[in-house]
């Protein structure tokens, strides 16, 4: 396994939550992602355009900071704390990243099925049967 880094989940607070961290910190934004700038089947109220789909930061040499805001058009459950962030897996092959999206989610409930993503990599969402959010991702450009 490649790594695993903390994914929080924003009520459309995660730029501002993001800033402040990056205030504490140190460091840049690798990733920055609108709503807006995604293929989406949904269509988007204004208010959610301009939300972050998905933002990195870097904290020192082997763990990296995720975060999105979760806009309520795409049904989720609201965000409240207890269920604002994830344990994200990322996996060193598509094998690997099968393997544990199937071991977690033995029992438990999947949000999104592990399956190629528009961003080019192989991506799933699931939670375990304890209640625990995990991401499981596989990308095929980055392979570390």
């Amino acid at each position: 396994m490649a790594a695993i880094h903390s994914y929080l989940t924003f009520n459309g607070t995660c730029e501002k939550a993001f800033n402040f961290y990056k205030s504490v910190f140190g460091g840049d934004f690798p990733s920055v992602m609108r709503f807006k700038d995604v293929p989406s089947e949904h269509p988007l109220p204004e208010g959610a355009k301009e939300q972050i789909m998905h933002m990195t930061l870097p904290i020192g040499k082997n763990s990296i900071l995720m975060g999105s805001d979760s806009p309520e058009v795409f049904g989720g459950d609201p965000v409240v704390q207890g269920n604002n962030f994830s344990v994200a897996v990322i996996a060193e092959s598509e094998e690997e990243a099968r393997r544990l999206f199937d071991g977690l989610s033995a029992g438990g409930k999947i949000i999104m099925p592990l399956e190629k993503a528009f961003w080019g990599a192989y991506f799933g969402m699931l939670t375990d049967k304890f209640g625990i959010h995990w991401m499981v991702n596989y990308d095929y450009e980055n392979k570390n």
